[in-house]
């Protein structure tokens, strides 16, 4: 018998850890940006006064772009070197996050955070190529994509906490600027720590492919959105049915050229797409829970910005916590059965709000939050070590940014789709007291933050039964929120269990 010798594969480095280190730098950056302004919005709301579409618009404007270039800008990275994009990247964000910090109006604001978006989505395909490519050791590179997910999901709560410091001693419009303490190390050390990779064999850039990438994604989140904002309509249908027809032209185009620009032929490994879907929801459910939650702990229970972002502390840390603890539980208990209990532990932290209803303490929020960020850290971690075992090394950028993707899009549908379920609940629910103008009624219609203002200008006792009655209208949207996010998490623990395979 002849034995054969099977290569191993090197083991990291210190350099190598240190340079995860630096390439955590980004990944925060991004995460707390996609939920930062969850505490500042009431402030922004009444600085620039914008109606509730716009104030959903200045959430997911960063959001919506970033979702819609993540593959693009991943199958950039594999050409011209992923480490020189995440520089030109971190270089742009920057620019353009000091510029949203002097914006005068709503307008204003979202078409810099749109173009913020573009340059987050430089960073964020680059930082889990890199690692692809740093960390060739399996177990090493699981408890490296295990710090990435961490850093990424705990950047993504610590938002909320980020704002409400910024918020307890500076203006609204410090919150844009915390972009460059983070940027400037990073600037230094990744030329010195992080070695160049790209893909040595990448094919001819695809440029309708790419449109068509963005042309899709775009389309389909924005009728989303709007169908959850406005109810049925002729707009959101049209949006939704292009973005589909484009994104069908855009997998054929795919599957028959030779060098494609997404290898979609990983879909048919159920390891790749079922995470692909757990990645996406366990999103959903975080950044919709802190969509409402934020706003539920500053206007409803009266708490600062600052105890709003101490209450979700400790899911954040929890979360942390169970990023890394799902490595070593990975090695003795299957992928299915992990991924299907996390997505349902973030069931359980909506309905545990749902059941406590209207007016629900902060001990309440605490304790959901915690179960929510176990569930999501343990999924998160997983979920993206699977998409990348999955993807064939010299196409880690694409992969990473299918991955991304995922993310993004549950960020912007977290807001968009519950969100928008809440704002449109709350305009129906609210009744006006008797006693307050139509001018008045109308701007306490558009947000709970522009009744609390309008409550503001009235005679004590009129003021106090209009937000009586907004707190009641909003709390009822948390409860009906709460059940719909219970539901479509129960939906993809079921998916996980049934197409993840058993082994």
């Amino acid at each position: 018998m002849r034995a054969e010798s099977v290569e191993t594969p090197p083991l990291a480095t210190a350099r190598d850890w240190i340079a995860l280190a630096v390439l955590m730098l980004p990944v925060l950056l991004v995460s707390i940006d996609n939920t930062v302004l969850s505490l500042a919005l009431p402030h922004i709301a009444e600085a620039l006064e914008p109606d509730a579409a716009q104030q959903l618009w200045i959430i997911d404007a960063y959001s919506i772009v970033l979702a819609g270039l993540l593959v693009t800008m991943g199958s950039l990275g594999d050409r011209i070197g992923r480490r020189r994009l995440l520089l030109i990247g971190a270089a742009g964000f920057a620019v353009f996050s000091v510029a949203s910090a002097f914006a005068t109006t709503a307008l204003e604001l979202i078409l810099l955070r749109g173009l913020t978006g573009i340059f987050g989505a430089m960073l964020m395909p680059s930082t889990l190529a890199l690692i692809r490519g740093i960390f060739r050791d399996r177990n090493q590179r699981r408890v490296a994509i295990a710090v990435w997910a961490g850093c990424f999901s705990a950047g993504s709560a610590a938002g909320p906490l980020v704002g409400g410091v910024v918020l307890e001693h500076f203006h609204w419009n410090a919150i844009f600027l915390i972009a460059l303490p983070v940027l400037l190390p990073l600037f230094i050390l990744t030329p010195l720590l992080v070695r160049e990779s790209r893909d040595p064999h990448p094919g001819p850039i695809d440029v309708p492919g790419m449109l068509a990438s963005i042309v899709a994604l775009v389309a389909i989140v924005l009728g989303i959105k709007e169908f959850a904002a406005q109810g049925f309509g002729l707009q959101p249908i049209v949006s939704i049915v292009v973005g589909f027809a484009v994104g069908a032209w855009f997998v054929r185009r795919q599957l028959r050229r030779p060098v494609p620009l997404l290898d979609l032929t990983l879909f048919r490994n159920p390891l790749f797409s079922g995470s692909i879907a757990v990645n996406l929801l366990s999103v959903v459910s975080m950044v919709g829970f802190l969509f409402f939650v934020s706003q539920h702990l500053q206007i409803v229970v009266g708490l600062t910005p600052l105890a709003a972002g101490v209450v979700l502390l400790p899911g954040i840390v929890l979360m942390i916590i169970a990023g890394f603890a799902v490595v070593p539980l990975s090695k003795r208990v299957t992928a299915r059965v992990i991924i299907t209990g996390s997505v349902l532990l973030s069931a359980t932290a909506y309905v545990l709000m749902a059941a406590f209803g209207a007016g629900s303490a902060w001990q309440i929020v605490l304790i959901a939050f915690v179960i929510l960020g176990v569930g999501v850290g343990m999924a998160e971690t997983l979920s993206n070590d699977l998409i990348l075992s999955a993807a064939p090394k010299d196409r880690a950028g694409a992969a990473s940014a299918l991955s991304e993707t995922a993310y993004e899009v549950g960020a912007v549908l977290g807001t968009a789709l519950l969100g928008g379920l809440l704002t449109a609940h709350y305009r129906g629910a609210l009744v006006v007291p008797d006693g307050v103008d139509a001018d008045a009624g109308a701007r306490a219609r558009e947000t709970l933050a522009g009744a609390e203002q309008v409550a503001a200008s009235l005679p004590n006792d009129l003021g106090a039964e209009l937000m009586s009655m907004a707190n009641a209208a909003f709390e009822g949207g948390v409860v009906m929120t709460s059940v719909i996010g219970a539901i479509l998490m129960v939906a993809a623990a079921a998916a996980a269990w049934f197409v993840l395979p058993k082994r």
